[in-house]
């Protein structure tokens, strides 16, 4: 028939369960027999009357021909009402055999029942329930997915944002901030984590060129085109991922900027080149493997992990080809184990035992820092840590690689064990040696162990005891990134600097590098020597192990003095001291638990003296205190031996006048 063109159109295209309308499902009991068996599986044995008209959507065996008000009921209330839309479409529930249930097996007889389910407009995929089949068609939302096989007009594709960071475009897809729902991953929170591995590859830039770089996780592509585009011809930029979606947004995002794309898989090596050879000449390598793979295939200067989640799982793989004075930098995301929130995962994963404590963000650092170092000792090379990070979302760490057996050695050297006071919060890494203690507890400075009944402390680790910082290199950071106007990282990389040198800020010194790193590039054995030096020297030089919360020690009923007046009176009493980006309220200081409550305490003022100015609390205050509550017990305490000799007297009475009266101060 002419007007039932447009359906039997769409029924070629499309599964028969999905309609526009309700109408167009009744349309389909309307056809003559031949017709309709074009359209529904042989095997469903339908029978067409001229009265009584069988579902489409329904086998005979469950629902037989009826009359048209009572088929409209059926489809209305069984099929439309629970029907899944999608851009103008119904997806209806079908009860035909296109999807067979798994068998029920009765004694020896097995029974096979026609399950319901529903038909995907996008990937003809059958789904039972309806939930799970919203959730298919979201899934596929997220994914930039809308444009059906099936249908003869394809639907509108939803379009893609793109977004600006550092002069560098990139185009997302929805739900870009959401690793669960979509391929390629894009958190505009890390940025300052990018600025900061950014500013670490232009120093490695300028000590030599060119350099091979790998961003094993590419995503977006936005890190390794942020390489590219600023530090030019310096690097050879590799952007891995082994997803194929995101390795396609990838090469779209080299075209958005104007990049030469090289593609490079396992199977084929393909090149190609978009825009004027004259406008950019940088090339950008995009593979599609394994990162665990390309890493060992392959050698690099500068390697980059943040996978989804611990980068454990890729560490061997990393420290396996990585050159000599390479770097290897990773971004851990997996806070809640990192922090102690999940510590069987943390054990799980990096076979360290931590606890939550008051310094646990630099506790997440060196247990990243400990398994870095394990996994490149079994590689026989040795790691310089240059910077370790812990923020809200991620911990980074980037660490040099020195090869040789001897550096491994000092490396593995320098990992511990940690004893930490429960009840004070006071800490030392266990010494070194091989003689096992009676008592270990006796290394704390604090006497919690001897005053407080049971176990005091606890066995943390093993832990990376070595520096978390290099003051030198970070330096050289913080010039780079004032040379590509990063303004975002330089006030971070500032108090690194000034927590590394274990400084306040009024000390720091904004020169610039040596003559040494202007003068070009920087010899690989001078590096190597000098990288040497800085693992024999003093332990002494290095800044202090852990900080100190400024809150978590206050006295209670005192008035705590500002944190920057507090730091000078730590710096007049003779201690190194620092604040700390672990923590805003953290204090960095080589001074013992004991001496930080002291000073702490000495200037702190009362509570009550509201009028009162920061300042020391003097002894003579202390005294006329203590002297005032011990004259009220005094007389609290004749009060009451007063009143008992008149309760045992013959009279029994006592008399308003004979009783004592209280004044507001006792």
């Amino acid at each position: 028939h002419p007007t039932e063109e447009p359906v039997w159109g769409l029924i070629l295209h499309k599964h028969l369960s999905i309609q526009r309308q309700l109408a167009d499902l009744e349309k389909l009991a309307d056809l003559n027999e031949g017709e309709f068996t074009l359209a529904v599986p042989q095997n469903t044995n339908l029978h067409v009357t001229a009265e009584k008209k069988p579902c489409p959507l329904c086998p005979e065996e469950k629902f037989k021909a009826c009359y048209g008000h009572k088929l409209h009921r059926h489809l209305q209330n069984l099929h439309w009402k629970i029907s899944v839309e999608f851009e103008g479409y119904r997806m209806c529930i079908c009860h035909l055999p296109c999807r067979i249930a798994k068998p029920n097996f009765v004694a020896d007889q097995t029974f096979s029942k026609m399950g319901a389910h529903y038909h995907c407009i996008i990937c003809s995929a059958t789904i039972t329930r309806r939930t799970d089949m919203i959730g298919h068609i979201n899934r596929h939302v997220n994914k930039g997915e809308t444009e059906s096989r099936f249908i003869t007009a394809p639907a509108p594709k939803s379009s893609c944002e793109v977004l600006k960071e550092a002069n560098t475009d990139v185009q997302v897809l929805p739900n870009y901030f959401t690793p669960q729902k979509t391929d390629s991953y894009f958190n505009p929170k890390m940025k300052l984590n990018r600025q900061l591995i950014f500013c670490a590859l232009a120093v490695l830039a300028e000590e030599r060129k060119p350099i091979e770089c790998l961003d094993a996780f590419g995503a977006t592509g936005i890190m390794g085109l942020q390489w590219a585009k600023h530090l030019r011809s310096s690097v050879k930029v590799t952007i891995n991922d082994c997803n194929e979606n995101s390795v396609t947004m990838i090469q779209e995002n080299c075209h958005l900027n104007k990049m030469k794309v090289k593609v490079n898989t396992k199977k084929e090596d393909n090149y190609e080149a978009i825009g004027d050879g004259d406008e950019s000449t940088d090339t950008i390598e995009v593979t599609k493997m394994d990162a665990n793979v390309i890493m060992h295939l392959r050698s690099f200067d500068f390697i980059h992990l943040d996978p989804f989640g611990t980068s454990v799982n890729y560490l061997d793989s990393a420290f396996r080809n990585v050159r000599n004075l390479g770097i290897v930098s990773l971004t851990s995301t997996d806070i809640s184990s990192l922090y102690a929130k999940a510590q069987h995962v943390a054990l799980r994963h990096y076979g360290c035992n931590i606890v939550r404590t008051e310094y646990y963000k630099e506790l997440a650092a060196r247990t990243v820092i400990a398994a870095v170092a394990r996994s490149a000792a079994r590689c026989n090379k040795g790691i310089e840590v240059l910077l370790a990070v812990a923020l809200e979302h991620f911990v980074l760490v980037v660490v040099r690689v020195l090869r040789g057996p001897s550096p491994a050695d000092d490396s593995a050297k320098k990992i511990r064990y940690l004893i930490h006071c429960q009840w004070c919060e006071e800490r030392i890494f266990q010494k070194e040696g091989n003689m096992v203690e009676e008592n270990p507890y006796q290394q704390l400075p604090c006497d919690c162990h001897g005053s407080m009944p049971g176990r005091t402390a606890v066995i943390l680790g093993p832990l990376w005891s070595g520096a978390l910082f290099n003051t030198g290199f970070l330096r050289r950071m913080l010039f780079e990134a004032v040379q590509y106007g990063l303004d975002e990282v330089q006030p971070l990389l500032k108090t690194v600097v000034c927590e590394a040198e274990c400084t306040t800020s009024k000390n720091f010194s904004t020169h610039s590098p040596s003559d040494e790193n202007k003068q070009g590039k920087r010899k690989n054995n001078e590096v190597m020597r000098n990288a040497t030096k800085r693992q024999k020297t003093d332990n002494s030089a290095e800044h202090p192990a852990f900080y100190y919360n400024i809150h978590r020690h206050s006295i209670k009923g005192m008035n705590m003095p500002k944190l920057n007046k507090f730091l000078n009176y730590l710096s007049e009493a003779g201690y190194r001291v620092s604040r700390t980006h672990f923590d805003p309220m953290g204090v960095r200081t080589n001074a013992p638990l004991a001496q930080f409550k002291t000073v702490l305490m000495k200037h702190s003022t009362p509570t009550y003296a509201g009028g009162q100015t920061e300042g020391p609390l003097h002894l003579t205050e202390d005294v006329q205190v203590g002297d005032q509550l011990q004259a009220a017990t005094d007389n609290k305490a004749k009060d009451d031996e007063f009143l008992e000799e008149n309760k045992s007297g013959d009279s029994g009475t006592v008399f308003a006048e004979d009783c004592p009266t209280y004044s507001a101060a006792d």
